[in-house]
C-alpha cells in the first residue's frame, strides 16, 4: 500500500512511518519541519517539505494514488495555542480540513488522524470513556475537537471512511520538551545534564503514559481493520510523576528534584479507558513504563553522546547573541556608509568653499548618489544632512539663523534638495519594489516548477521501473499475488509446504528443500521438498559439515554458490523468526541465465515473504498455544493435529514428501504418561496429538515405512503398541 504520512518527521509521524515500512510498505511523508527532523526517518521514502494546509498538496495525491492517510502533523503546544490560537487552527484545523478534502476527492481509503485527551477537559469519572462529555479547556483541545467533527461530517458526506485516536500522554525517543507527554522528555534531558527534576505538587498527580511504538502499532492496526470513528488510545492506568521520577533513578543517578507549587489549570488525575480500541483492534500495549523509560532514556543517552562527538569534532555554532549583533550591523550598514558619505563630502564643501571647485555643489551629487544607492530612506536623511551643512555654511559667512528665515533663495536651495532627494529616492524605490516583486514572481514560478518537476521525475522513474518489472518477470504479479494468497495459513507446517510451491513457482526451478534449525543450531532437519528424489536427498545436516551453512548461521545472509560446486545448492537463504534463524530454504537447478543479480534479488524477496508468513503462524502458535494442546500433557487437540496431517498429505500430493502416521494401542498407562514417553524420543519436526476418537497418534515426517523398523524400536515401551494406519 502507498501510505501517505504528514508531520511524519516528527515524534510520533516517524515511528509510525517505521512500522508501516517494516511491513512492508511504500512511505511517503509531508512535513514542514517545523518541530520533525528528516534524519528521524533512515529508510527510503518520498518526503515533501510542506506544510499541510497548503494548496501545493493537491499536486501530490494527485501524483501518487494513496491507499492510507495518517494525519499527524499538528501544533501539539497547549501553552503556544493560548499564545497564539489562530496560529494553533490554522494548522490543527485548517490543515486537517485540506487533507480531508484531498482524500475525499481522490479516493483515499482510510482516513487516520490523531485527536487528544485533551478534548475532555476536566473529568470527574475515571477512566475517561469515549462516551463522556467533551468540554476542552483550552484552544488546542477546541482544535481538536473541531477536527473529529470535520472528520465525522465527511464520512458521513463523503463516504471517507475516518478513524480518530484520542491520544493519552505519548512519551519515547525523538520526543521534545513539548506537547501533553512532554515531561518524560524534560525530566531525560535534565537527567543526562545532571540537572535538578523540576516537580510542579507534590508529584502524586498521575497520567496515562503510552509508549510510542504502541502507538504506531495500534494505528497500523487500525489501517488494516475495517473500524472508523473516535477512540481512546491509551494503556488506561494511572501513573505518578513520582514514579517516573523513582524509575529514572534505577537507570541512571538523579542529582536533585525540586517540588514547587503546583501550577493553575493543572488536573490531578487523567486516564482513558482503552477498552474499545482492544477488542476492536485486536490490539494491546506491550510496553509497561519501566520498560518504555529504559528504552527512552537509553535513546536519550545516545542522541546526547552523538551531540556531544560532533561538538567536539569542530562543530562551531553561533550563539543567539551573535546572530542578534549581525542582523543588528546589516541593518545600520547602509546608515553607517551615508554618513561616511556625508563626512567626505563636507570636507570637500568647507574645504574648497572659496575656490573655482566651490562654484559645483557637491551636496546635490552626495544626495543623487545616496538616493540612487539606498532609495528614499537614506535619500532623505542625506536631504537632512545637506540642508544642515547649507545652514552652517550660511552661518560661517556671517549670516544668522534669523535673516535666514526671509532668505528666499536659502528656501529655494533646501527646495532643491528635497526634491531631488524625493524624486530619486521615490524613483529608485519604486524601481526596488517592482524588481523584488517580479523577482518574488519567479521564484514562486521556479519553486513551483521545481516541485512539478520533482513529482514529473519520480511518476517517470515509477513507470519505468514498473515496465522493467513487466518486462522482467513476465507473470510474477500475478504469481506474487497467488503466493501471498498460499502463505495466509496461521498453521506453520502449512507456511512450509505453501513456501515449496511459491518459490518453485516464483523462481522457475525443478528443485526446492526446506531445513528447519534445531534450537541448538546444530543440526537440520528436512521439512519439505520438491524435485529430488528421497534416496539422494539427506533428511538431516550436521551444520559443522558444511562451511555454507556455518556461514549463514553465523551472518543471516543468503549464501550464493558463484563457484558453482557440485555438491552445494545455487542458493541458500535463512528464513527468520524472532532474530533466530528457524529455517532455511534452497534452491537448485537454475538455468544459467537465470543465475544473476535480479533472481537473487527475487529469491531474497521471495524468502522475506515466507519468513513474514511464518513470524506470523509462530506468533500465533505461541498466542494460542494453551489451546493447541491436552491440558497438562504435549498431545495435540484432535482439530490441531488433523490440520498439520492434512499438510502433510498436501504436501506429499503436491510434492511426494513421505510421512509416516502411527496409532497407539495403551494399556495400564494414560494418555499423559504416553505422550511424555513419545515425545520425548521425537524429533523437532515431529508431532503427537489425538484423533476424534481421543486416540494417540503420532505423525513422522520425512519417513517412509521401510525407515519404520528403527524407529519403532526408539518408541518401544512395555505398555504402548504402535502400528502404521497410514504411509504415503
Amino acid at each position: 500500500m502507498k501510505v501517505l504520512i504528514t508531520g511524519g518527521y516528527g515524534f510520533i509521524g516517524s515511528h509510525v512511518a517505521d512500522r508501516f515500512h517494516k511491513e512492508g510498505h511504500d512511505i511517503y511523508i509531508i512535513d514542514n519541519l517545523s518541530t520533525g527532523k528528516k534524519e528521524n526517518i533512515t529508510f527510503k521514502h518520498k518526503g515533501y517539505i510542506l506544510s499541510v494546509e497548503d494548496s501545493k498538496c493537491a499536486e501530490i495525491f494527485r501524483s501518487n494514488k494513496f491507499d492510507i492517510v495518517v494525519h499527524l502533523a499538528a501544533q501539539v503546544s497547549v501553552a503556544h495555542s493560548v499564545a497564539q490560537p489562530t496560529v494553533d487552527a490554522e494548522s490543527n484545523v485548517l490543515g486537517l480540513v485540506n487533507m480531508l478534502n484531498l482524500s475525499a476527492e481522490h479516493h483515499v481509503k482510510k482516513f487516520i488522524y490523531a485527536s487528544s485527551a485533551a478534548v475532555y477537559g476536566l473529568q470527574e469519572q475515571l477512566p475517561i470513556t469515549e462516551d463522556a462529555h467533551c468540554s476542552p479547556i483550552s484552544p488546542y483541545g477546541i482544535s481538536k475537537l473541531s477536527g473529529e467533527l470535520y472528520s465525522s461530517k465527511w464520512e458521513e458526506l463523503y463516504g471517507l471512511s475516518t478513524l480518530g485516536l484520542r491520544f493519552s500522554n505519548v512519551y519515547g525517543p525523538r520526543q521534545d520538551g513539548l506537547g501533553e507527554g512532554g515531561v518524560i522528555s524534560i525530566f531525560m534531558n535534565r537527567m543526562i545534564a545532571e540537572q535538578p527534576l523540576l516537580v510542579y505538587g507534590d508529584g502524586e498527580q498521575t497520567r496515562d503514559f503510552i509508549y510510542v511504538e504502541d502507538v504506531a502499532y495500534a494505528i497500523y492496526r487500525g489501517a488494516n481493520s475495517y473500524q472508523s470513528g473516535i477512540y481512546n488510545l491509551s494503556v488506561n492506568q494511572q501513573t505518578s510523576v513520582n514514579r517516573i521520577i523513582s524509575v529514572l533513578g534505577e537507570i541512571q543517578p538523579l542529582k536533585e528534584v525540586v517540588y514547587t507549587e503546583k501550577r493553575v489549570g493543572d488536573i490531578d488525575h487523567s486516564v482513558l479507558d482503552n477498552t474499545r480500541v482492544m477488542r476492536d483492534f485486536d490490539w494491546s500495549p506491550l510496553y509497561t513504563i519501566e520498560e518504555g523509560l529504559k528504552r527512552t532514556a537509553h535513546s536519550f543517552i545516545q542522541q546526547s553522546a552523538e551531540q556531544q562527538t560532533a561538538a567536539s569534532a569542530g562543530a562551531v555554532l553561533k550563539s543567539p547573541m551573535q546572530i542578534k549583533l549581525q542582523e543588528g550591523f546589516k541593518r545600520l550598514l547602509p546608515s553607517i556608509e551615508n554618513i561616511v558619505a556625508f563626512l567626505l563630502t563636507a570636507w570637500l564643501t568647507l574645504t574648497y568653499a572659496n575656490s573655482s571647485y566651490g562654484a559645483i555643489d557637491v551636496k546635490l551629487f552626495y544626495i543623487t548618489i545616496i538616493g540612487i544607492l539606498y532609495g528614499n530612506r537614506q535619500a532623505i536623511l542625506a536631504v537632512v544632512l545637506s540642508s544642515g551643512l547649507y545652514v552652517y555654511q550660511k552661518l560661517l559667512d556671517g549670516r544668522d539663523i534669523i535673516s535666514l528665515t526671509y532668505d528666499t533663495d536659502f528656501f529655494f536651495q533646501i527646495a532643491i534638495y528635497l526634491f531631488i532627494g524625493l524624486v530619486v529616492g521615490y524613483s529608485i524605490e519604486r524601481k526596488n519594489t517592482i524588481i523584488q516583486q517580479q523577482e518574488q514572481k519567479v521564484s514562486e514560478v521556479n519553486e513551483r516548477y521545481e516541485f512539478l518537476e520533482n513529482v514529473y521525475t519520480e511518476v517517470r522513474e515509477v513507470k519505468d521501473e514498473l515496465q522493467l518489472r513487466i518486462l522482467n518477470s513476465g507473470d510474477s504479479y500475478g504469481k506474487i499475488y497467488a503466493a501471498t494468497k498460499e502463505l495466509e495459513s496461521l498453521e506453520p507446517e502449512q507456511v512450509f509446504n505453501a513456501a515449496v510451491t511459491v518459490v518453485k513457482s516464483i523462481m522457475h526451478v525443478p528443485k526446492v528443500t526446506i531445513y528447519t534449525v534445531n534450537p541448538q543450531q546444530s543440526y537440520l532437519r528436512l521439512l519439505a521438498s520438491s524435485g529430488y528424489s528421497l534416496d539422494t536427498l539427506p533428511k538431516s545436516l550436521k551444520v559443522s559439515d558444511h562451511h555454507y551453512l556455518t556461514m549463514i548461521l553465523q551472518t543471516g545472509e543468503i549464501y550464493i554458490n558463484r563457484q558453482l560446486e557440485d555438491s552445494i545448492p545455487l542458493m541458500v537463504a535463512p528464513i527468520m523468526h524472532k532474530d533466530r534463524i528457524a529455517a532455511v530454504i534452497a534452491i537448485d537447478g537454475l538455468t544459467f541465465e537465470s543465475f544473476s543479480l535480479y533472481h537473487q534479488n527475487l529469491f531474497r524477496i521471495t524468502v522475506d515473504l515466507i519468513s513474514s508468513a511464518l513470524s506470523k503462524a509462530f506468533t500465533y502458535i505461541d498466542a494460542t498455544e494453551s489451546q493447541r494442546y491436552m491440558e497438562g500433557s504435549t498431545l495435540l487437540q484432535a482439530d490441531i493435529f488433523q490440520e498439520i496431517l492434512n499438510s502433510k498429505i498436501q504436501a506429499f500430493d503436491q510434492h511426494q514428501v513421505p510421512f509416516l502416521l502411527l496409532k497407539a494401542e495403551l494399556s495400564n498407562i494414560t494418555l499423559i504418561e504416553a505422550a511424555m514417553h513419545v515425545s520425548s524420543k521425537l524429533r523437532e519436526t515431529d508431532y503427537v496429538g489425538l484423533n476424534k476418537n481421543n486416540e494417540m497418534l503420532v505423525l513422522l515426517s520425512n519417513t517412509s515405512i521401510e525407515d519404520s523398523n528403527p524407529i519403532l524400536q526408539r518408541l518401544a515401551h512395555a505398555s504402548i503398541e504402535l502400528r502404521a494406519v497410514r504411509e504415503e
